[in-house]
């Protein structure tokens, strides 16, 4: 009895919404002006963000372009402190080979700290009980009954 009460309530609401916004003509009054737009401070957020991002972009593009240089400063000037002559001449660059070599042999050290499976493949039909929250009869898309 109150369900449906709230229901014709409900369906009501919903007419009525209908009906006013039919007469007011509301859907043909939506326009977009762009002197409002450049009048407010939303040109000026819109620039003010893109600047924000491109210079944050810049910003990484250049600490990563000289992180090289910078690592092999310290390194040079920790070779200096421990007393050896020859850091400014030396090339203390590493090769590519070296690099794959020790990118691989960490691959393969962290690949070995993985647990040891069965390659046994079992397939087992789980009975599920049925459940009314997955049911399909009870979706919203059920026209409510008129009385």
């Amino acid at each position: 009895m109150i369900n449906d009460i709230q229901i014709q309530d409900t369906l009501q609401t919903v007419q009525d919404t209908i009906k006013s916004a039919a007469q007011e003509d509301v859907f043909n009054k939506i326009t977009f002006d762009l002197t409002k737009v450049v009048e407010g401070n939303g040109l000026l957020i819109t620039v003010v963000g893109y600047v924000v991002v491109f210079a944050a972009l810049l910003m990484l593009f250049v600490i990563i372009s000289n992180m090289k240089n910078f690592l092999t400063f310290k390194q040079r000037k920790k070779l200096r402190a421990e007393g050896n002559i020859a850091a400014d001449e030396k090339d203390l660059s590493i090769s590519g080979d070296i690099n794959a070599a020790i990118a691989m042999s960490l691959h393969l050290h962290f690949a070995e700290l993985h647990d040891i499976e069965s390659t046994t493949l079992t397939i087992k039909k789980v009975q599920r009980t049925y459940s009314p929250w997955s049911s399909k009869l009870y979706g919203l898309r059920q026209i409510p009954l008129k009385k």
